[in-house]
């Protein structure tokens, strides 16, 4: 009997669904007595049923100038109960210590006076932003939505990659994902007992409303996207669909008197949350760029009024900072006096002359990243560059180390990928996103798995021509799942679309 695992061969790193060459670890047993006796081209039709459907339901992204379906793999990346345990912790815990961290740089300024963070460290910061000071958002929260990567090491262990507290996009992709793989596998959600992850609207919903300025006892919420052009254009339309809100852009606000409103049919209504989509540099002309067509003038005037609520809150981007990055388990100690649950990957401050001249003569064995790049872009990984890139990264380096910190390389996990019509070892990373309403942070079940689909690459990002996984998280009563031996009916052609009737067929390019 054909044995789609027969030439799968594990690579150098943490295997996610195999602990030794065709033994599944436990939470994925279940799913490899589904899969082992299907061939490669049984799996190939499936794949491209899924393509079909993100087709039919305009997901696609756009790489070197194509419009493709959204890669998603079908082999699901699988996290038992204790496992998503941790993760959910460590993620809360490292949401509450920049919340808090943000709350003090842009206020009395406790950690810089204390010593815990240098202050050249936020004063050199590009995204610290002055015009955020004083800006008291009425619950708190500064942080509503956040994304924080993580990879699994050598060893087993997660490990922060790195976090994203501005503008952090992808979870369409997760919602999306699970649509389509419940579509073409059927049978095996009928028994396994997988988390859902179709709340995340509601309980976004619920933060921005709680988010709302005080007195407001029914707040109008709207999600400002800087149009169909943008890269995440298909995310911003399909979250305010499901929230049940307006999709609005720079051109449809109006602020006067320090008071936002949206302009409508009926007239202008009064607006007092903003879930933007916009970076911080073009939110405002008044304030940050002037030459700015995509924002609205005054909307940071009203926030400052406290008229309006921004989610997120500008100038968040500063605990985004890859040099901000290794002081957050300190952060964590200082603000919340706990152990960190999670560690951070091996980290080179530049800033310090004896590490920067360590980190230049040991190129070829870092990784080096842009403190405030986003999207896997001028990550540079020592040990795959050119000896041409390496002289001009030194040099680059040289003129400005505050601009760049280094890492050690992980092998990232890998887990067994189609590839063709055969399963191949790729390496991954995991992006949870928490919700923050002012009381609790809301981990949602799964995150988006990220995989690297070239062969031995290590950046995710799908602006990198990376793709993803199904991320299911199985409940606590039961780990092991089984499974009808009919699970995977014999594959079919896809079904009819369900294109959904809102405006949401458009491209959704990378990953911030």
């Amino acid at each position: 009997m054909a044995d789609v695992f027969d030439s799968y061969a594990m690579a150098a790193a943490w295997d996610e669904m195999f602990e030794a060459p065709g033994r599944p670890r436990t939470p994925y047993r279940a799913l490899f007595a589904v899969l082992q006796p299907l061939s490669g081209a049984d799996l190939r039709v499936r794949a491209d049923q899924l393509a079909r459907v993100f087709t039919d339901r305009g997901v696609t992204f756009a790489y070197a100038g194509e419009e493709r379906p959204f890669p998603l793999d079908l082999i699901p990346r699988i996290l038992d109960a204790a496992e998503w345990d941790q993760i959910s912790r460590g993620v809360k815990q490292r949401v509450l210590a920049l919340e808090r961290f943000l709350a003090d740089i842009y206020g009395p300024g406790e950690v810089l006076r204390e010593g815990v963070v240098p202050r050249h460290l936020i004063t050199t910061s590009a995204n610290f932003h002055r015009e955020a000071w004083g800006i008291n958002p009425a619950n708190g929260v500064r942080v509503h939505v956040s994304g924080v990567d993580l990879v699994r090491d050598e060893a087993g262990e997660f490990r922060v990659l790195e976090d994203n507290l501005r503008i952090p996009s992808g979870v369409s992709y997760v919602m999306e994902n699970r649509r389509a793989m419940t579509q073409t596998l059927p049978g095996i959600f009928a028994e396994a007992r997988v988390l859902p992850v179709d709340d995340y609207p509601a309980r976004l919903l619920a933060a921005l409303r709680s988010a709302a300025p005080e007195g407001v006892a029914d707040p109008c919420v709207v999600v400002l996207t800087p149009g169909v052009y943008n890269a995440a254009y298909f995310e911003h339309a399909l979250l305010a669909r499901l929230m049940g809100v307006e999709l609005v852009e720079g051109r449809d606000l109006v602020c006067s008197g320090n008071r936002v409103s949206m302009r409508t049919t009926q007239g202008e209504r009064p607006v007092h949350v903003i879930y933007r989509r916009i970076d911080d540099d073009f939110l405002d002309p008044l304030h940050f760029r002037p030459d700015s067509a995509i924002g609205c003038p005054g909307v940071v005037n009203a926030a400052r009024a406290g008229h309006v609520t921004l989610a997120n809150a500008i100038g968040n981007g500063v605990a985004d900072d890859k040099l901000l990055y290794t002081y957050v388990p300190d952060l964590i100690r200082y603000y919340l006096n706990e152990d960190p649950i999670f560690s951070n990957v091996d980290s080179y401050r530049l800033d310090d002359p004896d590490v920067l001249a360590h980190v230049l003569n040991h190129l070829d064995e870092l990784v080096l990243k842009p403190v405030d790049g986003a999207g896997g872009k001028g990550i540079v990984i020592g040990p795959k560059a050119t000896a041409e890139e390496l002289a001009q990264l030194r040099s680059t380096v040289a003129a400005d180390p505050r601009q760049w910190m280094a890492q050690r390389p992980v092998a990232l996990s890998t887990s067994p990928t189609l590839i063709g019509d055969q399963l191949a070892p790729r390496h991954i990373d995991l992006r949870p996103f928490a919700v923050n309403d002012g009381s609790d942070v809301w981990v949602l079940p799964g995150g988006l798995t990220r995989v690297a689909l070239p062969q031995g690459a290590l950046v995710v990002n799908s602006s990198q021509g990376g793709g993803s996984k199904d991320t299911w998280v199985i409940a606590a009563e039961e780990v092991e799942v089984s499974v009808p031996t009919q699970a995977l009916p014999p594959a079919e052609p896809p079904p009819v679309s369900t294109r959904d009737s809102g405006p949401v067929s458009a491209q959704m390019a990378g990953q911030q």
